[in-house]
C-alpha cells in the first residue's frame, strides 16, 4: 500500500474529537478506500488537558495552531476551530500560501472569506474542502459541485438549520411557545447558551452562501443575503398555518430570477403533505433543481458529532485519493460578482397574522390596504368573538408581489385596531 497521507487537526471540540474518534474506528476500512493509511501526526486546541473521550496521545501536540502551516510533515491540515476570522482564518490562509491542502467545516469563514481563500487554493495548487460545512452529514457539496456537473442549477434550497426545525416541530406538536422549546432545545443540546445564531438565521445564511457559490458559479457574499429568523413565529401562527393545511419552516432559498440570482432565509409554509412539509425534527432537507436533472433531494442530519466528522473524514478520503476539485466548482478565477436579485420582486402566495380589536369595520379596514395594495385575498380566517380582547385576523393573498404586501402589512400595523406587530410569511407551494 501507498505512503500514509498524513494530516494535522486544529480544533478538538466535539468535531475534531468525532474526527479522531472515527478515524481510529474505521482506520483500515479507511485505507483500503482511500488507497493508502490515514494518518495523524499532529493536533492542536486551546487546553490539552481537556478530556475528550479520545487518546490523543500518540499525537504531536502544537500549541499554536498556526504553526501546523509551517511543517514539511503533513500532506493535509483539518482546520475544526470555528470563527469568521482568528486562528481558523490565520491557519488556512498560512496552510493554502504554503501549497497544504485544508479540510474545514467552518461555514462562518467560508460565507465571509470564501472566495479569498479559493483564489489561494488555486495559486498554490492545494485544495479547498469543506463538506462539512453545510448540512452536515448530508453529501451536498459532492453533489452540487460533481453530481450535477452537467446541469444549470435553477433553484437549490431547503431546511439547513436542525434546530430552528427541531423549535418548529415542537412548537407544532405540543402547543408549547417559543420561548419554553427554546429553553428545552438548549437542555438537550440542540441549541447553543447564545442561540442566535441559529435562531436569527444566521447559521443557514452561511450555508445558503456556500451553496449558492457551488450552484451559480458565483463568489460567495454574505453581507447582502436577506435573512430572517424564527424568534417572532407564536403558537397561534403554528396553529393557523395546521389549519390551513401548512406547517412552518425556516427556509434557505436561491433561485434564478431574471437573470439575477435571489437568495433569502425566513420562516415559510409549506405543504403539510408535502415532501418539504414532512422533514421534521433535527433533520436538514436539500433541493436542488437543474435543467437535465429536474429535482434532486437530500436529506439527513445536519449537525452533530457523528454526522458532521463523516463529511470531514469524506474530504480527508478525497485528497488521500488525489482529488482536488476547485473549491467551488470552476476556477476561482471564473467565479462572477452576483447579479443580487430583489426579493421584494418575487410574486407568490403570503400568510398575513393580525391581532385586532374585535370591533365593526376593521375587516373592512384592512380591507382596503389591501385593494390600495394590488394584493387579493384567498381566505379570511378569524378565530374568536371577544369584544374585551384581541382576536386573531388570518389571511392568505392569491399570487402578488413580495414587495406590495409587505407595504400593505407595514399599513395595516399602523391602524389603531390593530394591537401587536403583524406576521408575514411566504407560502411555498414545493
Amino acid at each position: 500500500m501507498a505512503e500514509s497521507f498524513r494530516i494535522g487537526i486544529a480544533g478538538l471540540g466535539t468535531v475534531g474529537a468525532g474526527v479522531v474518534r472515527l478515524l481510529q474506528t474505521h482506520g483500515a476500512m479507511i485505507a483500503e478506500r482511500a488507497g493508502r493509511p490515514v494518518e495523524i501526526v499532529a493536533v492542536s486546541a486551546r487546553d490539552k488537558k481537556k478530556k475528550r473521550g479520545v487518546d490523543i496521545s500518540s499525537y504531536e501536540w502544537v500549541g499554536k495552531a498556526v504553526s501546523l502551516a509551517e511543517r514539511k510533515d503533513l500532506d493535509a491540515i483539518v482546520e475544526l476551530i470555528g470563527g469568521e476570522e482568528g486562528d481558523a482564518q490565520a491557519l488556512l490562509k498560512a496552510s493554502l500560501k504554503n501549497g497544504i491542502s485544508v479540510v474545514t467545516a467552518n461555514k462562518a469563514l467560508l460565507a465571509h472569506h470564501g472566495y479569498e481563500l479559493a483564489v489561494l487554493a488555486d495559486k498554490h495548487n492545494a485544495a479547498l474542502m469543506y463538506e462539512a460545512a453545510a448540512a452536515g452529514g448530508i453529501p451536498i457539496i459532492k453533489t452540487l459541485r460533481e453530481g450535477f456537473a452537467a446541469n444549470e442549477i435553477r433553484a437549490v434550497y431547503g431546511i439547513l438549520n436542525g434546530t430552528c426545525n427541531y423549535i418548529l416541530t415542537e412548537m407544532r406538536e405540543t402547543g408549547r411557545s417559543f420561548a419554553a422549546v427554546l429553553k428545552e432545545a438548549q437542555a438537550k443540546g440542540y441549541a447553543e447558551a447564545d442561540p442566535s445564531f441559529d435562531i436569527d438565521g444566521v447559521d443557514a445564511a452561511h450555508k445558503l452562501c456556500i451553496l449558492s457559490a457551488l450552484a451559480f458559479g458565483i463568489k460567495p457574499e454574505f453581507k447582502t443575503l436577506r435573512k430572517k429568523g424564527i424568534s417572532k413565529i407564536t403558537a397561534a401562527d403554528i396553529t393557523h398555518a395546521h389549519e390551513l393545511g401548512y406547517r412552518i419552516k425556516l427556509l434557505a432559498i436561491a433561485r434564478r430570477l431574471d437573470g439575477k440570482v435571489v437568495q433569502s432565509v425566513e420562516p415559510c409554509l409549506v405543504p403539510e403533505d408535502s415532501t418539504m412539509g414532512a422533514v421534521e425534527g433535527v433533520f436538514n432537507a436539500v433541493f436542488v433543481e437543474g435543467d437535465f436533472v429536474d429535482t434532486g433531494l437530500a436529506v439527513g442530519r445536519g449537525a452533530g458529532q457523528g454526522p458532521t466528522a463523516s463529511a470531514v473524514v469524506a474530504d480527508i478520503i478525497d485528497l488521500a485519493r488525489g482529488h482536488r476539485p476547485p473549491a467551488f466548482g470552476v476556477p476561482a478565477a471564473a467565479l462572477a460578482n452576483a447579479k443580487k436579485g430583489d426579493p421584494g420582486e418575487q410574486i407568490g402566495q403570503f400568510y398575513v397574522h393580525l391581532t385586532v380589536v374585535d370591533k365593526p369595520g376593521v375587516l373592512a379596514d384592512v380591507t382596503a390596504i389591501m385593494r390600495d395594495y394590488q394584493v387579493s385575498m384567498e381566505a379570511v380566517l378569524q378565530r374568536g368573538r371577544d369584544p374585551e380582547n384581541p382576536v386573531s385576523v388570518v389571511i392568505t393573498t392569491h399570487n402578488t408581489k413580495q414587495a406590495h404586501i409587505q407595504e400593505a402589512v407595514d399599513k395595516m400595523a399602523e391602524l389603531d385596531s390593530v394591537m401587536a406587530e403583524p406576521s408575514l410569511l411566504r407560502i411555498e407551494l414545493f
